[in-house]
């Protein structure tokens, strides 16, 4: 994990962007991206209770059409994520009994966050 952004681990506004584009886009270079779903403590707690995980890392999951091994040499440094890159198969499986979000392509975030942005800051 890097060390070189604390400021931006918890801060959707920074993360998802750069998930959503950069770091979709340097996958779609090896396969093509068909999911990103977030799991983890923000997989389980609502949006509103992203405020309560203050230091903790981004775990993302990557359905792409096939596995991308040692995907973290992918991740841009500035960011505290933990990725994963499977196929569809895999992500079936490892998604199993978990709780998750989709942002991408659905965004199941996008209501939440919305409904809980005022002046451009998550509440």
């Amino acid at each position: 994990m890097s060390q070189v952004k604390p400021e931006s681990i918890w801060q959707h506004d920074k993360v998802l962007p750069y998930i959503l584009t950069s770091l979709k886009d340097k996958i779609n270079d090896i396969t093509a991206v068909e999911k990103i779903i977030i799991f983890g403590s923000r997989g389980r707690f609502s949006v509103e209770r992203w405020n309560e995980l203050e230091g903790k890392d981004w775990d993302i999951l990557i359905q792409a059409r096939c596995k991308v091994k040692n995907a973290g040499i992918l991740i841009n440094k500035n960011y505290h994520l933990d990725l994963l890159v499977l196929d569809k198969e895999q992500v079936k499986k490892f998604c199993q009994n978990k709780v998750t979000k989709e942002i991408f392509p659905i965004n199941e975030l996008e209501f939440l966050i919305d409904k809980n942005t005022e002046n451009g800051k998550l509440q």
